[in-house]
């Protein structure tokens, strides 16, 4: 798949997540097989402040690339200047407009935009002229049903020079309930002459492929379905590949996903931050097995490093000789 001028891979995207799409998980997802991971989204202002904690987000590592940067922010001179900065990091740059979270709506920025197309229009207009990059901008549907307007928002942003689309195929007072309309991501796709990326929904490789016959999107955007299941993503690149789909991961395939993510995390982060950060990971590796919800309340209130790593050494081992006996 090519975006303007970079090649990727293949046409699984892992998505821009706040909080979870960190530089451990990216690379875990890279190992995997995505062809294009994202950063968590990055603030225009805490970027051309030098923000120390926004200049950590754009951390990276040779075997994750390429790397899309995110950039969120209302006022197109500061994301031109933050895409200035990130290009430095980045193989391709990506702008917010689809956050539903009120503390980013608030600012005007995220899904606040989808109400006001012209300045939209002006952001990917003052974007393009600040790098070249591919550029990409990720949108919902609009900000309410009786607002829908993604045709009008991605026809502007192609008319300014974005390169692709991603779209989620709800509006932002959905948030992330009921269904996404992929109906939205087919009439996209039949409206645009550059690449659309269809996000929301995908849970299993058979979701991926039934996105792309309807749809006819050019590529896929692994989210919350990514959340403890990389095995999603070799799933479905089996699938592309014209395979079968693997076989479900074992208790000891989870262990072995969960120790490495533990190692890569600690690896960047250090311990206090790995015993914060990845309890949900952890409570999302262990999903579907047999005492999981005591395994996942235990982690939860574990005060060390050392005390996570035992229970879920001993949580696992018990899953194996179950499924042995």
């Amino acid at each position: 798949m090519i975006i303007h001028k970079l090649l990727l891979a293949n046409n699984i995207w892992l998505a821009p997540m706040a909080g979870i799409s960190n530089l451990p998980y990216r690379r875990l997802m890279k190992a995997y097989g995505a062809g294009l991971v994202f950063t968590e989204m990055i603030s225009a202002n805490g970027l051309t402040r030098g923000g120390k904690q926004t200049l950590e987000l754009l951390a990276s590592t040779r075997d994750e690339r390429p790397l899309g940067v995110q950039l969120f922010g209302e006022d197109p001179a500061l994301l031109a200047e933050a895409a200035v900065l990130a290009q430095e990091y980045a193989d391709l740059i990506d702008i917010n407009l689809g956050c539903p979270v009120k503390k980013v709506v608030r600012s005007g920025a995220g899904s606040a935009l989808l109400r006001d197309p012209p300045r939209i229009a002006a952001i990917v207009a003052a974007v393009r002229r600040a790098t070249d990059l591919p550029l990409t901008i990720k949108i919902r549907s609009g900000w309410s049903l009786q607002s829908i307007n993604y045709l009008e928002t991605s026809r502007l942003a192609e008319a300014e020079g974005a390169d692709a689309v991603t779209l989620h195929p709800r509006t932002r007072c959905q948030g992330f309930s009921g269904h996404s309309d992929w109906e939205h991501l087919r009439k996209l796709k039949e409206t645009l002459r550059i690449p659309v990326i269809g996000s929301g929904d995908i849970y299993t490789a058979d979701d991926a492929l039934r996105m792309l016959r309807q749809t006819g999107c050019d590529a896929v955007m692994i989210g919350r379905g990514g959340y403890g299941n990389p095995w999603l993503i070799r799933d479905l690149k089996a699938r592309f590949d014209g395979g079968p789909t693997p076989p479900a991961p074992s208790p000891v395939d989870r262990m072995e996903v969960a120790f490495r993510h533990l190692r890569l995390h600690l690896e960047t982060f250090g311990p206090r931050k790995t015993l914060l950060d990845m309890r949900k990971h952890l409570c999302w590796y262990s999903r579907g097995l047999a005492e999981a919800a005591t395994y996942r309340a235990a982690i939860n209130h574990a005060q060390s490093l050392a005390e996570i790593e035992d229970m879920t050494r001993d949580f696992y081992l018990a899953a194996v000789a179950r499924s042995e006996s």
